[in-house]
Formats: C-alpha cells, sequence, structure tokens
C-alpha cells in the first residue's frame, strides 16, 4: 500500500501528529514518522522532501507552528499532495501557523485542516489515497458509516436518558 511521510519540525508537535498516525493505523496505511526542522536542519530537510516519492511516499503529512515553513517547503520541493497541520501556539493561538500555510503562492499549493487537525489530516490523505486503491476506499465508506451509526447512537442515549443524565455520563 501507498506511504505517507509525517514531518513534524519539533517533538512538542507529537500529540497532534500522533492522531495522524492513528488514523493511518486505523486504514492500514504505512507511513513513516519523523521530526526534521527546515530552519535549523535546512540540508536534511531538502533530502527528506526531495527524496519522498523515490521512497515510495504519495501524501506528506507536515505539521508546523509559529513561522510554519515545513508543509509549504515540502510542497515547494515534493510533486504529490501535501496536507498542512497547524499548530497551536501561545502567542496567537495558531494563527500565525494557519495563516502560513494556507496563504501559500500560486503553483505551490498545500492542503491545510484546522489548527491541531491531525485525525482530519489523517483522514484527508486516506481520502487522496482511496482515488487509486479500491480497498482503502471501501474501508473509508465503512468508517463513515460508522460515524453515522455513533451519532445515532447518542441520540438514542440523550432520548433515553434525558440531557442531564447524559451530560452526567459524559464527565465520567
Amino acid at each position: 500500500m501507498a506511504k505517507v511521510g509525517i514531518l513534524m519540525g519539533s517533538d512538542s508537535d507529537m500529540p497532534v501528529m500522533s492522531k495522524a498516525a492513528e488514523i493511518l493505523d486505523q486504514f492500514g496505511v504505512d507511513y513513516e514518522m519523523t521530526i526534521i526542522s527546515a530552519h535549523r536542519e535546512a540540508e536534511q530537510f531538502f533530502e527528506y522532501a526531495r527524496s519522498a516519492e523515490e521512497r515510495g511516499y504519495k501524501v506528506i503529512i507536515a505539521g508546523a507552528g509559529m513561522a510554519a515553513h515545513l508543509p509549504g517547503m515540502c510542497a515547494s520541493l515534493f510533486p504529490l499532495p501535501v496536507i498542512g497541520i497547524p499548530m497551536h501556539t501561545a502567542s496567537l493561538g495558531g494563527r500565525d501557523s494557519l495563516y502560513s500555510i494556507v496563504q501559500m503562492p500560486a503553483g505551490v499549493p498545500v492542503a491545510t485542516v484546522a489548527i491541531n487537525g491531525g485525525a482530519n489530516a489523517g483522514l484527508l490523505a486516506i481520502r487522496m489515497l482511496a482515488m487509486s486503491d479500491s480497498v482503502l476506499l471501501e474501508k473509508l465508506k465503512d468508517y463513515r458509516e460508522d460515524l453515522g451509526h455513533a451519532v445515532e447512537e447518542k441520540a438514542k442515549k440523550l432520548d433515553k436518558i434525558g440531557y442531564r443524565e447524559y451530560l452526567a455520563s459524559m464527565k465520567k
């Protein structure tokens, strides 16, 4: 199955990036995760991004905070899709990261998910891969159906026990 590269500039991004990895694991998609700083390790970063296609990557998920250059730089070197995850930052709440990732110049697109949107980045990668993988597409359809069933079950529970009890059960 196709590979996904998961890239972050700091291990402080791991809690968010691991959510993308969990989704890929759930769907049985092979990935590799690493930490490389585009600013502090420019040569290693360039080697990673330039060789990703050769190593079998079909999508790169790159998370970044503050200046958030990692996803855009990946997109400038890697010819296939790049998904950017803006990280929440203490100073500006992640808006700085979001703007840096989403405001790419024409010709260098980066698909961008919500601030700290690791799970959706994983799901977006699955959708991209499913365009050419019928087995993965069926798993994705089943996943979406399961999401709907989960909502229906919650609605039934709410109807049965009422909102106060439902809220109390959520706090446990």
